[in-house]
């Protein structure tokens, strides 16, 4: 692409859901993007979605599409367990990948895609739109100015009072999904805690798992106390609802992540608190019935106690994280991009699972 800039970029995206849709719409904000092709099992939303953003291409077939799509790069937003087979086949081809997170099932198949991205010498990248939200921007900016001093505690959390998705589908089956919330939207907080803390190593994880409601068929949209609509309740429910780890970090500080698909709380609750030696820091993401945002800053100034009220940036969300890929893929600068940072995020997540089968604390490779 370095070589080639006086053409548009030819873009597919593979899956056609509301993942899909907003890769879409970060590629159609790009003037020197051309979106070609889409690649679905949804024929509606495949008609749909190739009318309003313009893709001349559209097949059932994603295999079609990296074939006939001339692409030189794609989006990959399908279920988990495809985003291996599917990257790797787009990197073969000389094809640069963005994938949806988790960027796999576990980390044996993220290694895999990092290979075929080295071998290829393609960009791989793995698409954390959460760390592009205002407030997580804002609080990034105040620990690297060392306003809070040095970190040694920090605590994420994604919880949701009720919100398994899809119970019985692919989302609640370990084969396809590769775990619980943990995977689906822990992986984001353990981004974002990463990101803040300037990327230390995980040493160590404990953790726990637990599943008191998918398997009783609540904890989706039936509600907690609900059972899953026209069955008795019973689902095929094969990974955990709520799983909470401590890890050690390199750097000797510590966090505690927790993350559930259902738990009796008030709201739905997206938070990190970090604890530092010259300040702190809550923000804090609420849910309906109680929706609010919320960053909170406590320092001193002058030797006198203070609360600051830092400005808000825009937030990003996928629009940013595509522009972002962008950006690297015309760089032509590709050799510190082959995925390792989403591989990072898959060696703590199965770090997490091990333990919680385990019981124990274990070192994380």
């Amino acid at each position: 692409m370095s070589e080639s800039t006086d053409r548009k970029i030819r873009a597919g995206v593979i899956g056609v859901g509301w993942a899909g849709e907003q890769h879409l719409i970060g590629y159609s904000t790009a003037d020197d993007v051309e979106i070609v092709g889409l690649a679905g099992m949804e024929p509606d939303r495949l008609e749909l979605l190739g009318d309003r953003y313009g893709a001349e291409l559209r097949f059932a077939d994603w295999e079609q599409l990296l074939a006939e799509g001339d692409l030189d790069v794609v989006s990959i937003c399908t279920p988990t367990a495809l985003h291996g087979p599917m990257a790797i086949a787009a990197l073969n081809a000389g094809v640069h990948v963005l994938s949806e997170k988790p960027m796999a099932e576990n980390a044996d198949v993220a290694r895999a895609m990092v290979d075929a991205a080295r071998a290829n010498d393609r960009v791989l990248d793995v698409l954390f739109n959460h760390r592009r939200g205002g407030q997580v921007k804002a609080l990034k900016k105040i620990i690297d100015q060392g306003i809070l001093g040095n970190i040694y505690y920090a605590k994420a959390g994604w919880l949701r009072r009720s919100g398994i998705p899809g119970l019985g589908s692919w989302f609640t089956k370990m084969a396809t999904a590769g775990g619980g919330p943990m995977m689906d939207i822990g992986v984001h907080m353990l981004d974002m805690a990463m990101h803040l803390l300037n990327e230390p190593r995980v040493t160590t994880v404990s953790a726990a798992t637990y599943a008191e409601f998918g398997p009783r068929g609540r904890g989706g949209a039936g509600g907690l106390a609900g059972a899953k609509s026209g069955g008795s309740g019973a689902v095929d429910f094969e990974v955990e609802d709520l799983s909470t780890a401590f890890m050690r970090l390199d750097t000797g500080s510590t966090l505690l992540l927790e993350t559930s698909w259902a738990s009796w709380i008030p709201h739905d609750l997206i938070y990190v608190n970090v604890y530092g030696s010259e300040g702190g820091a809550t923000l804090e993401l609420g849910g309906a019935p109680a929706t609010y945002t919320k960053l909170d800053v406590w320092t001193e100034v002058a030797g006198v106690p203070a609360e600051l009220q830092p400005d808000i940036p825009a937030s990003g969300g996928h629009t940013e994280a595509v522009q972002d890929f962008l950006v690297l893929v015309r760089s032509g600068d590709w050799e510190q991009h082959r995925g390792e940072m989403g591989l990072s995020r898959s060696v703590v997540v199965d770090a997490c699972y091990a333990s919680a089968q385990k019981g124990a604390e274990v070192t994380v490779d």
